[in-house]
């Protein structure tokens, strides 16, 4: 059962940018990487699902609910890290989540503890006063400590340190286990790759791609073979490569890696590289 859903979303800033009749979905309990680069139209689509946004054409919705009309509830249901997070900076990370918490209405302060302590996050500071890692902890905190089913993250690593950029991979691969739906946009090719079941490719505001990470390594599969002067030299060549060997041809395979494959899907084109929208 599909608990996102966006069909043939238009929204047109001129010159180019924007979104242009896109359209996916993320089924529940299932993890969708979104890639592309800054601009390529990511933090667009996901205002649009988060309300911010009133859709030109089409329609976005999460759980039956219209993502605009019905927004309110939408927000309610959603845990969500913007691209750039906005806080209260006068006030202490202590504040900040105790606002947060009555806002969302949160009775128990058990989750709250349990992600405070597992990304290390002393929340007494003053907000100003934090590093761009440890807000970025702050805005994680406050996105899952009322445990929400539905997850929205756009690009939610940003800031974190090696360490901490793994512990959260770990953290959203097993709130996966647990049934969560994830939509992720994200720079980072290994923490998709580790954490998504499919993968959406935008490129100058289009889906270029939508599929399972597995089929698009499967697509992007490729065999080579090589012609030696004799067989040990094949079956050594064989040995060194992972290859198949056949008197004295020797068949190669190798498989791309995500990030191969979001060059091969872009180019290294210009034009590609400008501001986030």
């Amino acid at each position: 059962m599909s608990v996102i859903e966006i069909e043939n979303l238009v929204r047109d800033y001129g010159d180019g940018k924007g979104v242009f009749d896109i359209s996916f979905h993320v089924d529940q309990g299932e993890a969708f990487g979104f890639l592309g680069p800054n601009g390529a139209g990511k933090t667009t689509t996901i205002r649009h699902l988060m309300g911010f946004l009133k859709p030109k054409a089409g329609k976005c919705t999460i759980d039956g609910l219209d993502c605009w009309r019905e927004r309110e509830k939408v927000q309610a249901r959603l845990g969500y890290i913007p691209g750039e997070i906005s806080f209260f900076d006068d006030m202490t990370g202590t504040e900040f989540l105790k606002f947060i918490a009555q806002y969302r209405k949160i009775s128990t302060q058990s989750r709250k503890e349990e992600l405070l302590e597992r990304f290390e996050l002393d929340p007494k500071s003053k907000i100003k006063k934090m590093s761009k890692g440890t807000k970025q902890k702050l805005g994680i905190v406050a996105a899952f400590m009322h445990d929400p089913d539905i997850l929205i993250l756009d690009e939610p690593t940003s800031g974190l340190d090696p360490l901490m950029q793994s512990r959260f991979v770990s953290f959203v691969a097993e709130e996966k286990k647990h049934g969560k739906t994830v939509l992720m946009s994200s720079h980072m090719f290994e923490e998709v790759e580790r954490t998504c079941d499919r993968i959406g490719i935008i490129r100058k505001g289009r889906m270029i791609a939508v599929d399972s990470a597995a089929a698009l390594h499967e697509r992007h599969t490729r065999s080579y073979t090589v012609t030696l002067e004799n067989e040990t030299a094949a079956e050594a060549f064989a040995a060194d490569f992972d290859g198949i060997c056949s008197g004295t041809k020797v068949t190669v395979t190798t498989k791309q890696s995500l990030e191969e494959i979001f060059m091969n899907y872009y180019g290294g084109e210009e034009n590609d590289q400008h501001g986030t929208i």
